[in-house]
């Protein structure tokens, strides 16, 4: 029986301001029955999602939407190091406080080069060393969330993006599980939030014509979807990792489906 009726695939971008239309900023749509296919934004300059107009319509669609699983691709919190040498609590939602009172990058004049440059925010005192990974990064190869300006990079994404996910979460309340920071097995109906990794499966479907953008949230709804019916996908809730490894991944987070 799979556990969702629909799943959404989000190609997040960390360009321009909160309020810029993003050629960089996708999302798929698939449902149980019906294959992904793209949403594009109810209005906005060149049907384009601006990161505040993707936040609006998830907490509509989530607050009374049918059971929905939605995957990002930018990091929901940072390496363990970042806790310990800004001698932070290693509380999640207390976390997305202190990093937008830091980093407000849900100003809608903000970009994230404005704030990590020191024009804006307080970045000198919540910044972190790109030699920190966190152990999913390890773990898939992926870059450190403070590895910016190269290619392949997300902590301009991830930088952009936390504040917006502080926003769903005061906006939906308890109902919103944000994993694994509300615990690793969802409640049964209620929506769910994830990080996830494109490069996991962005080769194993054909482009069809969809640009790289295109092509990464597509490929995230649609892994959702068929692990769904195929029951793979209750156990990446659960993934296999150690007693130690579990509790650092409750503070850095963790990819869905990294094995």
């Amino acid at each position: 029986m799979p556990l969702f009726d629909r799943y959404c695939g989000i190609d997040y971008s960390g360009a321009q301001t909160s309020e810029s239309g993003l050629t960089g900023l996708r999302l798929f749509v698939a449902t149980r029955t019906q294959a992904p296919a793209e949403v594009l934004p109810p209005s906005g300059p060149r049907k384009l999602w601006t990161r505040h107009s993707l936040a609006e319509w998830l907490v509509a669609e989530l607050r009374l939407g049918p059971p929905t699983l939605v995957g990002i691709d930018h990091a929901f919190s940072f390496p363990q190091r970042y806790f310990e040498q800004h001698r932070l609590a290693t509380d999640w939602p207390a976390f997305l406080d202190d990093f937008q009172c830091h980093w407000p990058t849900d100003s809608g004049h903000l970009r994230v080069d404005c704030i990590r440059h020191g024009n804006a925010g307080g970045a000198a005192a919540r910044s972190g060393d790109s030699h920190w990974r966190r152990l999913a990064e390890v773990r898939c190869r992926a870059k450190s969330v403070f590895h910016f300006d190269c290619q392949g990079s997300v902590a301009k994404s991830t930088h952009a993006g936390l504040p917006w996910l502080r926003f769903l979460r005061r906006q939906l309340g308890p109902r919103l599980h944000c994993w694994p920071f509300d615990g690793w097995q969802p409640p049964h109906g209620s929506p769910v939030i994830a990080e996830v990794y494109p490069s996991l499966w962005n080769r194993t479907f054909a482009a069809e014509g969809r640009n790289s953008h295109q092509q990464d949230a597509y490929c995230v709804a649609r892994w959702m979807q068929e692990a769904d019916a195929d029951g793979s996908l209750g156990p990446c809730f659960n993934p296999r990792l150690s007693p130690v490894e579990l509790g650092i991944a409750r503070i850095e987070g963790w990819i869905l489906g990294l094995r």
